[in-house]
């Protein structure tokens, strides 16, 4: 039978992605829900096209519209509405398998309803790790859910390393997350408080979502990705390391014990982590093209400069710190990236409120012991966040 896929953020790029793996292979998966934040229209499209069980909206007002498209075209799909309906459908008994791509802290419920239900959970979502740490990994233990990262960062190295997940301390020695360095790579950091958001959005190698590219340009995108990487792969935080490969050939590297390096190369496109999460321990087709070695641009790798890229450094400044930090630090970066794309707050500011925030916020007893303390404590980070966000907006 088809594996049932419920794809969360599905009219994102990751979502878009996996759906096209998928209908490369309409005999092995099946949409069994979709969700999106806003795009009703596309969302619209894809239930036209896919024709899920299920689809879910944030509000009544966005489902409605929903309900009144599927309608006309007489499609059935049960429209589902609220931040509930996205655990709902992820913990489903008749699905299989679960994307999780909603940007943000908003996808921590859903991805840990998945986990704790035990389901094939594809996370793209590193918010969810960066947010949950020890409550998201125990909840994978604990429902017996298959965890398999699709950022193509851990899913390089992921499929550097052997199935048996015992067997992975005995062999790693550090593990190297390479890093494109973003479209400011050799701009002077004096330079970068007039960037615009479309200036930062424009990433020189990867087609990605308005918020992701921002973190990729202020490098906070890999400092997240340091976080999940500590917690995907059980690792200390000085066993991560980064640096910079603006070509995105090499996906990341494992160094083993015997100083061996493991490396994942590929062209920069999603579809191939996605669909190796997808078919897990199996292969299958992507749809990416194929890396020519002959045609491919000399492979060059630099240090990750902290002065260049001071985001990248608040991880391990976080891991470092009392368990929760880092949700702290992921809800400072998503109001300070958010005030950034709306105007409100220069590029150059971000990393301070990032810091600020980190530095000023510490976590209480209890919060970190369930998802409602989690949240509670990301609350009072945003809070925080927003009142730096605020007295900075008069010099914007």
């Amino acid at each position: 039978m088809p594996q049932q896929v419920c794809v969360l953020g599905s009219t994102g790029s990751i979502g878009t992605n996996t759906l096209d793996v998928m209908a490369r292979h309409p005999d092995r998966y099946r949409v069994f829900a979709l969700s999106a934040m806003s795009r009703v229209d596309e969302l619209l499209a894809q239930c036209l096209a896919h024709q899920p069980r299920y689809a879910v909206l944030p509000d009544a007002a966005l489902a409605a519209r929903l309900r009144d498209g599927l309608r006309a075209a007489g499609v059935r799909t049960e429209v589902l509405e609220g931040p509930e309906a996205l655990s709902q459908v992820a913990a489903h008994e008749d699905v299989d398998a679960v994307m999780a791509a909603i940007v943000g802290a908003a996808g921590l419920a859903p991805a840990m309803a998945a986990a704790r239900a035990g389901k094939r959970l594809l996370l793209a979502n590193k918010e969810a790790i960066v947010l949950g740490g020890a409550l998201f990994m125990r909840a994978v233990e604990q429902g017996g859910a298959t965890l398999l990262p699709i950022d193509s960062e851990h899913s390089a190295i992921f499929q550097c390393l052997p199935e048996d997940r015992d067997t992975w301390h005995q062999r790693i020695d550090h593990i190297v997350l390479t890093a494109s360095g973003g479209p400011f790579r050799q701009r002077d950091p004096a330079t970068l408080a007039d960037v615009t958001p479309e200036q930062a959005c424009a990433h020189p190698n990867w087609v990605m979502g308005r918020k992701i590219s921002v973190d990729s340009a202020t490098m906070m995108n890999k400092a997240l990705e340091v976080i999940e990487a500590r917690w995907l792969f059980n690792l200390r935080p000085e066993q991560v390391k980064v640096v910079i490969h603006p070509q995105s050939i090499v996906h990341s590297m494992v160094v083993c014990r015997d100083h061996s390096v493991l490396a994942q190369l590929g062209t920069p496109d999603m579809r191939v982590p996605i669909a190796y999460g997808l078919s897990f321990p199996e292969r299958i087709e992507s749809g990416a093209s194929m890396l020519n070695l002959l045609t491919t641009p000399n492979l060059s790798f630099e240090e990750a400069d902290a002065h260049r890229f001071p985001g990248l450094h608040l991880s391990w400044q976080a891991l470092r710190a009392a368990e929760g930090s880092t949700a702290v630090l992921n809800a400072a970066n998503e109001e300070a990236v958010a005030a950034f794309l709306e105007r409100r707050l220069r590029f150059d500011q971000i990393c301070r409120v990032n810091r600020e925030t980190l530095e000023t916020v510490a976590p209480e007893a209890g919060e970190v012991d369930s998802v409602e303390g989690l949240l509670t404590l990301d609350a009072r980070a945003r809070r925080h966040a927003q009142d730096l966000i605020s007295s900075r907006s008069a010099t914007v």
